[in-house]
């Protein structure tokens, strides 16, 4: 498995998730990984992207409220989702590209060759 994705689950509003993805070595030497997530009948939308060099881009509607990181030694990116809403709830996917993509091109699904096969995020009361 090329890509992982892991760490959905139920969460009150308000709360917090952390999501895993864990990669092989050569996927996680890509020069951007990046998360996205589909709510139930819309289309994938870009969350978050961290480059080689440990750059971070942020979707405006998590900007703030949520982190994408990475830990090398582990070939693994997280995702730590604070503060989190209803409209949040989606099932996440990690993916990865071995283009050095502009910003403009970092929120594209077509921009990424390699995906995981996600992980449901609910938001509810």
């Amino acid at each position: 498995v090329q890509l992982q994705a892991s760490g959905g689950g139920l969460v009150q509003p308000g709360g917090s998730l952390r999501l895993s993805c864990a990669a092989s070595e050569r996927t996680f030497s890509s020069n951007v990984l990046g998360w996205f997530r589909q709510a139930l009948g819309k289309e994938r939308e870009f969350v978050a992207a961290i480059r080689r060099g440990r750059d971070t881009t942020y979707s405006n509607s998590v900007k703030g409220r949520f982190t994408v990181s990475k830990d090398i030694a582990k070939n693994t990116m997280y995702l730590q989702m604070n503060s989190l809403k209803p409209e949040d709830t989606a099932i996440y996917y990690c993916a990865a590209s071995v283009s050095s993509l502009i910003t403009s091109s970092l929120s594209i699904p077509e921009s990424y060759h390699t995906w995981g096969q996600g992980t449901q995020v609910t938001v509810s009361s």
